[in-house]
């Protein structure tokens, strides 16, 4: 009996395992490819990972990819929204000092409340207010990436997904490139331009890329506080799975993904893990979320991005600019 349950077992990964390898390595083939690429020009990762996606999307085609090109865009993706969860420790957040933590937790729920309200000014659905707001809000297009996965089903899903992370992919890098200039024209310190870096550029990479451009002092403020909106994270997308889980077009299961970040996050403050299991772990959940966002491209219908409302874009940006807006407002203020 024994023997013939491991055999079942054994039956089933082996099916599991493939139906699903051909199309996983075709997206983890373009994450590759997007990483060489970033490493060598400078620009995004994921920003490459889609590009390329898009333009071999008539390989999403093949029966053969179906499977495992589903797997890498839902199942890579929570799993490696999961393990950002180590990235964080409660030390990294006593540093920034109470008042600070309450301005970054303002910021983030004012801008996704923004999100929200531009939303329905425009005539669109709450959703998408959800999904752009919380991208500007907390961390771009991974957050981009967590609030689809939790949000009901609709037609128009994957879309908008993707060209909110397209579109906060291409705001945060060129916020990388300007806001230090425009951070050092205002003569702020170190201690206000690494909070501004960390409180309003969208993805980690780009926020580490330009605090540390300025010096080392504001590159590590910058870390300090992305990962404070990184906690925000598991705390919105489950808020908004209990909002729309009784939807009647909602079929999304409950997002384990934020149990594995928060125990992490708790692992990571309480035990003693070794930089290299932390560093390794970041590494893999990075090369998850870039072959989530290759599979993502890939089964994209691009002619339906391109016809996309340009209300969307101005809503994107618009978020942007509030946040910007509340930082400096804050930094002014209370970091003088």
């Amino acid at each position: 009996m024994t023997s013939n349950a491991a055999r079942s077992g054994s039956n089933r990964v082996m099916n599991f395992i493939r139906d699903r390898w051909k199309g996983v390595a075709v997206a983890l083939l373009i994450a590759a490819a997007a990483t060489f690429l970033s490493e060598h020009y400078g620009a995004p990762t994921m920003l490459f990972a889609l590009l390329i996606g898009l333009a071999v999307s008539f390989l999403a085609e093949q029966d053969a990819l179906q499977s495992g090109l589903s797997f890498s865009a839902k199942t890579l993706l929570r799993i490696g929204v999961g393990l950002l969860g180590l990235q964080l420790s409660f030390d990294q957040v006593q540093q920034l000092g109470i008042v600070s933590v309450s301005a970054v937790f303002g910021m983030v729920l004012a801008t996704l409340g923004f999100g929200i309200v531009l939303s329905f000014l425009s005539s669109r659905r709450l959703a998408y207010g959800i999904l752009s707001g919380g991208a500007v809000a907390v961390c771009g297009a991974s957050a981009a990436l967590a609030f689809s996965s939790v949000l009901p089903a609709h037609p128009q899903r994957q879309n908008d997904t993707l060209l909110v992370v397209i579109s906060v992919t291409v705001l945060s890098t060129i916020a990388m490139v300007l806001y230090p200039i425009l951070f050092h024209a205002m003569n702020y310190d170190a201690l206000q331009t690494g909070f501004l870096i960390g409180a309003t550029i969208h993805d980690v990479a780009q926020v580490v890329g330009a605090g540390y451009s300025v010096s080392d002092e504001a590159g590590l403020i910058a870390t300090l506080v992305k990962m404070l909106r990184v906690a925000c994270l598991p705390v919105l997308v489950l808020a908004v799975h209990f909002v729309f889980k009784d939807s009647q077009s909602s079929s999304t299961p409950f997002p384990w993904f934020l149990i594995l970040f928060a125990v992490l996050a708790v692992m990571r403050s309480v035990l003693p893990i070794p930089e290299a299991v932390i560093e390794l772990t970041g590494e893999v959940s990075r090369w998850m979320l870039v072959t989530a966002i290759a599979a993502l491209g890939l089964k994209t219908d691009l002619a339906a991005v391109l016809r996309v409302h340009p209300a969307l874009l101005v809503i994107l940006a618009l978020e942007t600019l509030f946040i910007l807006g509340l930082g400096i407002l804050f930094a002014g203020q209370y970091l003088t």
